[in-house]
C-alpha cells in the first residue's frame, strides 16, 4: 500500500517562506508583550474531557477531537455511550487550559498574573480560507485584576503588536455583555430569550439592522420589542457619545458605573495608543463564548472581512475550578490569519542577517572545498547566513530559487 503524501484534511504543511514569517511573528509577540509585563507559560494540548465539555466554549464544544482511553481502561465491548470510551481531548482554545493551569498553580504565581500563551489548538471544523483544524493561537490574559486596568492593558499591548506589522490601519470594536443585556431588557425581551436574541444580533455585519429585525420577527418576538430594540441601535454612535447616550437611555437597566467604566477604557486607550487605529464602541458586538461577563472586544484590519483577534472579561470561569471567583481578562490574536495576510502582502521579515550562497563546481578539489568551508565559518561568526551547495545542471533555475529564498549574494566557486 502506497503511503499518503498530503496532510490530513484540515491540517497543512508549512513551507520555509511561511515558517520564516511565523518565527518572526512569534519573536515579535514575545518581545512586545514582555514590555507590558506578560510572562510566557504553557499547557498541554491534551485536556480532560470534563473540562472541555463544561459548557464554557460555546459551539467549539461540538468540534472537539476526542481521545480514546488507553490500554485496560478502553473496554469497547462494555461501552454504552461515548464517555465510556473517552477521557480526554485536544484543546479547542487556550482559555480553558489556562484556567485549569491557574487553579492548579496559583500559589506559585504572582497576583495579578499576566500570562502569555502561544500554542496549537484543534477544532474538527470545516476547513476554509484562513481556517484549519490545527492552528496556532496567541493569548494574553491578566488573572486577578478586577479593575478596568486589565482591559486597558490587553488592548494597548495587542494594538502595539499589530501596529508593528505591515498594516496601514485597523479598528478595535468594544462592547460589554452587560450593555447587551440592558438593551434587551429595555426593549422588553424576556431574560430566558437573551441568548437567542444575541445570536441574531451577532449577524448584524452580514444582514444589517433590517435583517436583524426580520429574523427577530420570524422567531416570534413581539413587534413592539423589536421596534424598540432596532430604534435604539440606530441612534447609538460609535464613540464615547454613544456610551453616554446608553447611560442616559438605559437608566434603571444599566448601572451607571458600567458606562463610566467603558468611557474610561476608551479614553485611556485613545490617550496612550502608539499605533494607527480607531477604537469604536459597538453595542452590537456579541462574541460567541458564553463565559464572557463584562467588556468584550474584537480587532479588524482594513480590507479583510472578519476579525483577526478578540477577547474580553471572564470573571466566573476560574471559579468553576476552584469554587472562588477570580477576575480574568484576555485578548487573543488570530495568529494564522495575520500570517496569511502578511504572506499575501509579500511581507519581508525586517532586520534579517545578510544571506549569501556559495555554488560549488562539482569538480572542486578537496583543498578548495576546505578553503570555502573555512571562509563560510568566519562569515557566520560575523553574523551572516551562509549556504553552501553544489551546482546543479540547471544553474539558472537554482539561482532563481536561492534568490527567492533571500540569498542576495550568490558566488560561484571553481578550482583556481
Amino acid at each position: 500500500m502506497q503511503l499518503k503524501k498530503k496532510p490530513v484534511t484540515g491540517m497543512k504543511d508549512i513551507l520555509p517562506r511561511e515558517m520564516e514569517i511565523r518565527d518572526y511573528l512569534i519573536g515579535l509577540i514575545k518581545e512586545t508583550y514582555k514590555q507590558f509585563g506578560f510572562t510566557s507559560m504553557e499547557t498541554p494540548c491534551v485536556e480532560h474531557i470534563e473540562n472541555l465539555t463544561s459548557k464554557q466554549g460555546g459551539d467549539n464544544e461540538k468540534l472537539i477531537f476526542r481521545i480514546l482511553k488507553r490500554g485496560e481502561k478502553l473496554k469497547i465491548s462494555e461501552a454504552k455511550e461515548e464517555n465510556d470510551l473517552v477521557d480526554s481531548g485536544l484543546r479547542y482554545d487556550l482559555t480553558v487550559p489556562l484556567c485549569r493551569f491557574y487553579s492548579n498553580n496559583a500559589n506559585e504565581l504572582p497576583s495579578p498574573f499576566k500570562a502569555l500563551q502561544i500554542g496549537n489548538v484543534f477544532r474538527a471544523d470545516r476547513p476554509q480560507r484562513g481556517r484549519f483544524r490545527q492552528f496556532m493561537q496567541c493569548d494574553i490574559d491578566i488573572l486577578g485584576e478586577p479593575t478596568n486596568l486589565a482591559e486597558i492593558d490587553v488592548i494597548l499591548a495587542t494594538s502595539t503588536l499589530v501596529g508593528k506589522l505591515d498594516f496601514d490601519s485597523f479598528t478595535i470594536r468594544i462592547n460589554d455583555r452587560r450593555f447587551l443585556k440592558a438593551i434587551a431588557a429595555y426593549s422588553g425581551f424576556a431574560e430566558e430569550s437573551y441568548d437567542q436574541v444575541f445570536i441574531i444580533l451577532d449577524k448584524m455585519d452580514k444582514i444589517g439592522l433590517d435583517g436583524v429585525a426580520a429574523e427577530l420577527e420570524e422567531s416570534g418576538f413581539a413587534k413592539e420589542s423589536i421596534e424598540k430594540y432596532i430604534d435604539l441601535f440606530d441612534k447609538i454612535s460609535d464613540g464615547i457619545d454613544g456610551v453616554l447616550y446608553c447611560k442616559e437611555k438605559l437608566e434603571g437597566f444599566l448601572a451607571p458605573e458600567i458606562a463610566d467604566n467603558m468611557t474610561t477604557i476608551i479614553e485611556s486607550v485613545l490617550e496612550a495608543k502608539t499605533a494607527n487605529f480607531e477604537i469604536k464602541f459597538d453595542p452590537t458586538l456579541v462574541r460567541g463564548m458564553s463565559y464572557y461577563t463584562g467588556p468584550i472586544f474584537e480587532i479588524s484590519i482594513d480590507g479583510f472581512a472578519g476579525s483577526v483577534g478578540g477577547g474580553g472579561r471572564y470573571d466566573e470561569m476560574i471559579g468553576k475550578f476552584t469554587g472562588t471567583p477570580t477576575p480574568a481578562t484576555g485578548f487573543s490574536i488570530g495568529f494564522e490569519r495575520i500570517v496569511m495576510l502578511l504572506m499575501e502582502k509579500g511581507f519581508k521579515v525586517p532586520g534579517s542577517a545578510d544571506k549569501k550562497a556559495y555554488l560549488l563546481d562539482k569538480k572542486l578539489s578537496s583543498a578548495k572545498l576546505v578553503e570555502v568551508v573555512k571562509k563560510a565559518g568566519e562569515e557566520r561568526k560575523a553574523g551572516k547566513n551562509i549556504n553552501i551547495v553544489y551546482m546543479k545542471k540547471n544553474k539558472k533555475f537554482q539561482k532563481e530559487q536561492l534568490l527567492s529564498e533571500g540569498y542576495e549574494i550568490i558566488e560561484e566557486i571553481y578550482n583556481d
